[in-house]
């Protein structure tokens, strides 16, 4: 599988992403023409060799015209999807920027369609999340990883005034993803930057076993006390398989033998609530031959704190065990097929871009199974029936790739 890992050891924005994959080998000729698909006029992409501390690097510098404009997310999601930008390209840039208006809407309260960007709305800006989205593209990477992120500390000037360092946007764009305090007295992480790595990297991790074939560095405006650099190993993972993803978890787990059993639904809702991705219990005999239950949480390891919160708080334990496991899945997407019971919703797995498995939506078919007057296994079996149907349609064979 074609791996990127990016090294933010000195933070990430988007002209350090785009000079780290030119440097890693996409033509600077490829972020022109993301320019030119989305119309921007009279503007200028270059890349030049830099050093940061010594180190050889590549610096993208936009230059526009156009000062002051402020584009709503209503017209940047206009701007790209009439654009003609690849597909892939377009989904990836929209994807960054519904985070960066997400973001920006909670912040200023406001809906999402209504947000102004200021800053986020330039060419510059335009230029740095389609060109990322461009470059992967061209670099045909198939699985982003990037480090955690180290933010720096101070203030900075916006256009809404003076802001603390991180960002507000920074913080709301790079929840339940790990960051750490750099202590260097600077913006370390754009808005620009976390938005295209939260987005479109499936895990923030330590460096893992893969073959690496380059190195990319992408340089920043400023000079620090370290190389103001991201750093980008292109290469093959060892044990990935196109199709899958690969993320770090954490398994909590505790042995109880004297809580009431009336007590576990609701301690499993309050989990799943808190950020648990499964929750299971199995029956053990402990000391003293006293029948008793272990309960197990997978979840992400931002979310480990809370989590041991609600399990110290909710049973009767005194201590939880903790290890790290990684979690191998494979791709999937939601589609919609139309059946005699209405519209269901059925997710489909791929592995090595065959579909592995089809399951409908259990809160769809319940619902359905109930208006109908129905066996839940009738509207199980339509769903499926119909999905795989739309499938071969499409020119996929899902009774043989299963």
């Amino acid at each position: 599988m074609k791996t990127l890992y990016l090294d933010a050891f000195a933070g990430i924005s988007g002209d350090m992403m785009l000079g780290a994959l030119v440097d890693l080998g996409v033509p600077v000729d490829v972020l022109r023409s993301v320019a030119e698909a989305l119309s921007l006029n009279e503007v200028e992409v270059i890349a030049g060799k830099t050093e940061r501390k010594s180190i050889g690097a590549v610096k993208i510098n936009v230059r526009a015209p156009e000062r002051g404009i402020a584009r709503t997310y209503a017209h940047i999601k206009s701007l790209i999807s009439k654009s003609g930008l690849p597909p892939k390209v377009k989904n990836n840039s929209l994807k960054i920027f519904a985070l960066l208006a997400e973001a920006e809407s909670r912040i200023h309260s406001r809906s999402i369609d209504q947000v102004h960007f200021h800053e986020l709305g330039s060419v510059d800006t335009l230029v740095d999340v389609a060109g990322s989205a461009a470059g992967l593209d061209y670099l045909k990477v198939e699985e982003l990883l990037c480090s955690p992120l180290p933010m720096g500390t101070g203030m900075i000037k916006t256009a809404h005034g003076i802001y603390p360092i991180p960002a507000p946007a920074v913080i709301e764009i790079l929840r339940d993803i790990p960051v750490y305090s750099s202590g260097i007295p600077t913006e370390l992480v754009t808005p620009t930057g976390a938005a295209i790595v939260a987005s479109l990297a499936s895990d923030f991790c330590l460096l893992p076993p893969m073959r690496i074939e380059r190195v990319g560095y992408g340089a920043g405006d400023r000079h620090l006390e370290i190389p103001n650099l991201l750093r980008a190993f292109l290469g093959e993972r060892e044990g990935a398989v196109r199709g899958r993803a690969r993320e770090r978890r954490l398994v909590l787990s505790t042995n109880i033998d004297d809580m009431n059993p009336e007590l576990y639904p609701y301690v499993i809702e309050k989990l799943f609530e808190s950020g648990a991705e499964d929750v299971w219990l199995y029956p053990i005999q402990m000391k003293k031959s006293r029948p008793a239950v272990t309960l197990k949480v997978l979840v992400p390891p931002a979310c480990e704190e809370e989590i041991k919160e609600v399990m110290f708080a909710e049973t009767k334990t005194l201590g939880v065990r903790v290890s790290e496991v990684y979690k191998e899945y494979l791709d999937r997407e939601v589609i919609e097929v139309d059946t005699r019971f209405g519209p269901l919703r059925v997710k489909v797995a791929r592995s090595k871009d065959q579909v592995a498995n089809i399951a409908p939506e259990y809160e769809d078919c319940r619902r359905a199974a109930v208006k109908s007057g129905v066996p839940l296994k009738e509207v199980y079996a339509a769903a499926e029936e119909a999905a795989r149907s739309l499938l071969a349609d499409q020119g996929q064979s899902p009774d043989e790739e299963a």
